[in-house]
């Protein structure tokens, strides 16, 4: 880390999350020191502008703190290949995002030296600059060993999100609460919409979204500050 606190952060993962991660770090002070290629480099770039795209062993390489944003079938596998290619650097920041795994997943990399870090924030990725907004209002889920825990609370800080501790063994069932909420949203909303289009109401997405918004809000209040029976 530099003498200022700013870090060169690198990014491995071009999909909706990542360059989302890197401009919000962006904004924070760190410098952004390349990304990976991805599947819409056009899009990437309007969210990270002018920062360079590498492959992955030249991006490890750039960089203090490294951002994991790898769907979850490829995390593991990916911080394993790196450790035998001897990419991990002593003392690197190495942060995943991936709601199901805490820190363990990147033991391959502290093995050589890396900080393992889990951050989740607790939102649904455009993959567009919307999600800054978003990241200002979110939580994230924080996991890592007790004395590098305060590193990864203050790296959901400068994303913007509230850290919220948990566990490294309650990762699944903080991914399993994370999929239904998000799932089972998507789900009735599609379900609603079809049933309105059917009987020729234009424009139900648009019909519904009122409803949807105050019934979601109104059902996160009562879980947030449950009424007094």
């Amino acid at each position: 880390m530099n003498r200022d606190g700013r870090l060169g952060v690198g990014i491995v993962g071009a999909g909706r999350v990542g360059p989302v991660i890197g401009a919000a770090l962006a904004g924070a002070g760190h410098a952004i020191t390349a990304i990976t290629s991805g599947s819409d480099d056009d899009r990437v770039a309007g969210v990270l502008p002018e920062v360079p795209v590498l492959d992955a062993p030249e991006v490890l390489r750039r960089s203090e703190l490294v951002v994991l944003a790898l769907p979850h079938d490829e995390l593991a596998g990916f911080v394993a290949g790196m450790a035998e290619l001897g990419a991990w650097q002593p003392g690197q920041l190495v942060l995943h995002t991936d709601p199901a795994y805490g820190s363990g997943v990147l033991e391959p990399a502290q093995r050589l030296g890396a900080i393992a870090l889990a951050v989740h924030p607790a939102i649904s990725f455009t993959g567009t600059s919307i999600d800054l907004r978003q990241l200002q209002a979110s939580f994230a889920a924080v996991t890592a060993a007790a004395p590098v825990l305060p590193i990864a609370q203050a790296l959901a800080v400068e994303l913007g999100c509230e850290p919220v501790v948990v566990a490294e063994a309650d990762r699944p069932v903080y991914a399993e609460a994370i999929a239904t909420a998000s799932e089972f949203s998507k789900a009735i909303i599609g379900q609603s919409t079809t049933l309105l289009r059917g009987i020729g109401v234009d424009n139900p997405g648009g019909f519904l979204s009122a409803l949807v918004q105050s019934t979601v809000e109104r059902a996160l209040r009562e879980a947030s500050d449950p009424p007094v029976i």
